[in-house]
């Protein structure tokens, strides 16, 4: 054969696999889709798994951060996690980024999540007892938000360096100059004290407000120690609001909760030695539980650890399998 056919005939196909493989992203089954919303009748759209299944299978809920939508893709890990183990996975739109009334834990964002839920329900087996919750940042204060407001919906919600203030962030970010206390006013309709409807909305989109019920929830919180620091969330948030679902026994005193933040260390009174080999370099520095929930202090900033989640992913299947074979 001539050398141009060759030529064009490889060239040809390498096109089609690029179009395939990375336009059309079938080769993994990943598909991009629209679900109704029930809190307003509005269609949403949302990044979605469904695996060929006989049998009922997990669903992981993967959360976008605060200043992005569904199309993020640094949830990658955990999709992939989802495709390779035949897990269904969402990644959904709520209001996108949190700089609106509209989303910013909003009712309409509950909404939404418990739709994407039920839509993934009716479009593949999913056992919904093993219907997974995870998010970091801003996705991590959403996460929060969804276990308080949803916690019969979760066999276990994963929380990486959440808000769970919104005043309390708002007066932070301000005082360090970032810009997020912008979008939280844009959110709640103005600064703190401005009015008391103001105050109203920033308590009502604040999981302080309302994680209590979330006490029984298989709930796992994590913050990188220099956070705050080196990054936008005060660890302080990640401890507040364990210490809501925490018994009183186990709570943090605000002391300690303040040296954490301000020192980015852990109080000598609390070091203990931590053995969990997921975190690699960023080791757990400091790790309480209490009842269903644990929050963890690694060596880290703001960040969420890939093989960390996974393995809690895992671990926490393998769990309540455990308990329906007894």
């Amino acid at each position: 054969m001539p050398l141009r056919p060759l030529l064009v005939l490889a060239i040809g196909l390498f096109g089609w696999f690029c179009s395939y493989t990375f336009v059309h992203g079938q080769t993994r089954g990943v598909t991009e889709v629209k679900f109704r919303s029930s809190v307003d009748d509005s269609l949403q759209w949302t990044k979605f798994f469904a695996p060929p299944s006989n049998e009922p299978v997990p669903l992981v809920v993967a959360l976008h951060t605060w200043s992005s939508n569904w199309k993020q893709s640094s949830q990658k890990p955990v999709e992939d996690f989802c495709v390779k183990n035949g897990w269904a996975y969402l990644h959904p739109d709520f209001r996108g980024p949190n700089r609106t009334p509209q989303a910013t834990g909003s009712e309409l964002v509950i909404g939404d999540i418990v739709s994407a839920v039920e839509f993934a329900c009716k479009q593949t087996k999913v056992d919904k007892k093993r219907i997974f919750l995870f998010g970091a940042s801003g996705g991590g204060y959403t996460s929060l938000v969804m276990a308080g407001k949803r916690p019969d919906l979760w066999a276990g919600v994963s929380s990486w360096v959440p808000i769970s203030d919104l005043r309390a962030w708002h007066k932070e970010c301000k005082a360090s100059r970032r810009k997020y206390f912008r979008d939280v006013e844009l959110s709640c309709g103005g600064a703190p004290g401005t009015s008391p409807k103001v105050d109203q909305e920033y308590a009502k989109r604040s999981p302080l407000t309302f994680l209590k019920n979330a006490r029984g929830v298989n709930l796992s919180i994590n913050a990188g120690i220099l956070d705050g620091h080196k990054g936008s969330v005060p660890v302080s948030h990640s401890l507040l609001a364990f210490n809501e679902v925490a018994e009183k026994k186990d709570q943090l005193a605000l002391e300690e909760i303040t040296y954490f933040t301000e020192k980015a260390k852990v109080p000598t009174a609390l070091v203990r030695e931590i053995k969990d080999p997921s975190f690699g370099k960023k080791a757990p520095l400091f790790r309480r539980t209490s009842g269903s929930a644990t929050v963890t202090i690694f060596q880290g900033g703001h960040e969420w650890v890939a093989p960390v989640v996974l393995a809690w992913l895992e671990s926490e299947n393998k769990r309540i399998l455990k308990d329906k074979n007894k």
